[in-house]
């Protein structure tokens, strides 16, 4: 199974390379990469040995982020240029987190988190990143504590830093934090379309099925599902991509019950949390033998959103397993049709 992991993403993914070379390591005198984002001074000025972080940060009383990017990364220059330009986040993140940046597709050493010697982008593939930005929250021990898929708005993304820094994850999973904390304006209600699968919900493919599946992971009380459903979705080229699917729509805090494409019976909720879900909404996408072979956990926008969609639906991703290359071809394909290519769109 392949993860846009998104979201978060992602973006998760989810966010294309439009600079290939990592660093601007290799650059000519004087040139400057442009899809190149300046990183906060505060970050940490690592050397990249992780254990060597590790115990600097908890010396101090902190934790890491593991902060995967990429030059060219609409999310990432979001993520820098607004949560980061607001003083609680930067206060926040200072005072208790040590954050480390790494380049998905760079060069520079690494030593990892057993002490192993590798690279960015090998220790980014290690650790299954599939888009930025991608962020990873380690304890004391250099164990994962939280993983964010994507780009966060800065309400949840200042949620998450408090459930980290609160060493919270000792008493509720985040998802759970999330629902006890943090009410949400919304229009409070699920967007399911009349041409959605309807409950009781039976999500096991027919026998023979070659129609993928696509299960929308959402809740009502969800303002990206909103904006999902009443300004991306009803584009005409993404109601075009979308015939090739059946569309399921599934409240992760339902009592509902349901059999999942594996063919177990259980309610919605439970499902959710069995499969990790931790954002709405989250794009998880199921072949015909009710396998799953993509999700998507991240705040997106049109432009990314289609490509998820078509990533699945042209079977590319069974050719490609890297979704950045496939958004990069799509990305050229459209410039060269003589296509706007805005990817906040």
């Amino acid at each position: 199974m392949l993860k846009l992991t998104t979201l978060s993403i992602l973006l998760l993914f989810a966010v294309p390379q439009l600079q290939a070379a990592g660093d601007q390591e290799g650059l000519g005198q004087g040139l400057v990469n442009p899809g190149f984002h300046d990183k906060p001074a505060w970050f940490k000025n690592s050397f990249l040995d992780l254990q060597e972080d590790l115990q600097e940060a908890t010396e101090e009383d902190k934790r890491v982020i593991l902060y995967f990017h990429q030059d060219g990364c609409p999310y990432c220059a979001k993520l820098l240029n607004e949560n980061f330009s607001i003083k609680a986040i930067v206060d926040k993140t200072q005072e208790a987190f040590q954050l480390v940046a790494i380049n998905i597709w760079g060069d520079r050493e690494v030593t990892g988190l057993s002490g192993e010697a590798t690279t960015e982008k090998a220790f980014a593939a290690s650790m299954k990143v599939m888009y930025t930005p991608t962020m990873l929250f380690l304890d004391e021990q250099g164990r994962r504590v939280l993983r964010i898929n994507g780009y966060y708005a800065p309400h949840r993304f200042m949620t998450a830093l408090d459930y980290v820094a609160g060493r919270e994850e000792r008493n509720l999973s985040f998802r759970n934090y999330l629902a006890r904390i943090q009410p949400v304006a919304s229009t409070g209600k699920l967007h399911r379309e009349t041409d959605y699968l309807q409950p009781p919900m039976d999500l096991r493919r027919p026998t023979g099925a070659d129609r993928p599946l696509l299960v929308l992971m959402e809740m009502k009380q969800c303002p990206p599902c909103d904006e999902l459903h009443q300004e991306i979705l009803p584009q005409s080229a993404l109601q075009e991509s979308l015939r090739g699917f059946d569309v399921a729509l599934v409240d992760i805090w339902s009592g509902e019950e349901l059999i999942t494409p594996d063919g177990k019976r259980m309610k919605a909720t439970k499902w959710a949390e069995s499969l990790g879900i931790q954002y709405a909404p989250s794009m998880l996408f199921f072949d015909g033998s009710g396998r799953e072979i993509f999700r998507s956990e991240a705040y997106l926008r049109t432009f990314h959103t289609h490509a998820v969609i078509d990533y699945v639906g042209s079977g590319s991703y069974r050719d490609q397993p890297n979704f950045q290359r496939f958004v990069q071809a799509r990305a050229d394909e459209m410039r060269t049709r003589g296509e706007v290519v805005d990817l906040m769109k």
